[in-house]
């Protein structure tokens, strides 16, 4: 694949017309600057998601006020108005403990893994061991009675107490940190869950997922801004806005966005994951080059990272000025540094190429428009749209 300026995607041959590919890239672009897009290969299983991420699309992020339980809750499928319900208390618990929204996204998708939001009684031989409740806490591990566990407000209030005390907890994958609380058989299991879960905070609390934090006073969510990481795991790469956007009529195979930025600039992980790559992409000649500024019609993304999220998401970091500070794979962190902005390979100037794709798919074919992607999770790219 190649985009206007004839530039192969980042790390596949021109002969290798496809590949099994586990990605999602975020983009993101800034005007007249030159970049590319991406293609790859990998699998790995814990980050396969069982549905694509459609999230819930509101106005502003959220009230901070209890959730009424009672009959006409939305419903998200698959889950009916009994575990909607239960999603309710989870949130409300979470609200009136001051923990900050990404944990009521965990503490849901915790539950959806546990128990598919079911408060669920002692199932005897069907059960795993003596597990109990929503999130299948064991009283012999000593969590609580049989009686209170099978109280959702008493078993949700348990986990919300473990969970802030897990050191950097918002930051972390979401199956990582609900692992630190429930020790599961199956760690990487929670992950699956995550869009579902965020679009379950989004329609009980008119857009909660989006908040980075409690407010002060009133009842408006504090919504996420600059480096704060939003309900949804996720976070601003750069500060800046987009100049060059996605696809666009003079560049339609533009894979990505362009957010301007000056020379040394921090790169941030927009959420946290594994590390796919990490390398200097050649330019349209087979050169590895990446330690000199680029220019238009140089080809390739220069020094560039893909890291890959849960449910299938990949995001790309271009044009980076040195190596990048993370390898192939290591696990970062949301808002993690993984990179300086440069100008190297097919570049005009100091910016960065953000990209997103999905359905595991690091070519141009996975690609999307970040812009509304991360404004649905609450980090939105200021600019072009």
């Amino acid at each position: 694949m190649s985009d206007e300026h004839g530039d192969q995607d980042p790390d596949v041959p021109a002969r290798q017309k496809r590949l099994p590919a586990l990605a999602v890239a975020l983009t993101a672009a800034l005007a007249l600057l030159c970049c590319t897009g991406g293609t790859g290969a990998l699998l790995l299983s814990e980050f396969i998601g069982s549905s694509d991420d459609q999230l819930v699309t509101t106005l502003g992020c959220g009230q901070d006020k209890p959730i009424e339980i009672k009959d006409g809750l939305p419903i998200v499928d698959p889950y009916d108005a009994a575990q909607m319900r239960n999603a309710a208390v989870i949130i409300n618990v979470g609200a009136q403990m001051r923990v900050p929204p990404r944990g009521w996204v965990i503490a849901v998708a915790t539950a959806m893994q546990e128990s598919r939001l079911s408060n669920l009684p002692h199932l005897g031989s069907d059960n795993d061991h003596d597990s109990i409740g929503l999130f299948q806490q064991r009283p012999s591990m000593g969590w609580g009675t049989p009686t209170q566990l099978l109280d959702p407000e008493y078993t949700s209030r348990k986990f919300y107490e473990k969970l802030v005390g897990v050191s950097g907890w918002q930051k972390k994958r979401l199956t990582d940190a609900a692992q630190r609380v429930q020790r599961s058989a199956f760690p990487d299991a929670y992950a699956k869950h995550e869009a579902i879960a965020t679009q379950i905070v989004n329609a009980l609390t008119r857009g909660g997922a989006k908040a980075a934090g409690l407010p002060a006073d009133g009842t408006d969510l504090q919504c996420a801004a600059g480096a704060d990481i939003a309900a949804s795991g996720w976070t601003l790469p750069i500060p800046g806005s987009v100049g060059s956007g996605f696809r666009t009529a003079e560049r339609p195979a533009h894979n990505g966005v362009d957010i301007g930025a000056s020379k040394g600039t921090e790169i941030r992980s927009a959420a946290s994951g594994r590390v796919l790559v990490s390398k200097c992409d050649p330019d349209r000649r087979g050169v590895h080059s990446c330690d000199v500024d680029g220019y238009p019609g140089k080809g390739g993304c220069g020094w560039f990272v893909d890291i890959l999220h849960a449910n299938q998401i990949v995001t790309r970091y271009c044009h980076m000025v040195r190596k990048p500070l993370v390898n192939v794979n290591d696990m970062v962190e949301a808002g993690q540094v993984i990179g300086i902005v440069g100008s190297s390979g097919n570049s005009s100037g100091p910016h960065l190429h953000f990209e997103v794709h999905v359905k595991a798919d690091r070519s141009s074919r996975g690609a999307i428009n970040p812009v509304p992607f991360m404004r649905d999770r609450g980090a939105s790219l200021q600019g072009k749209g």
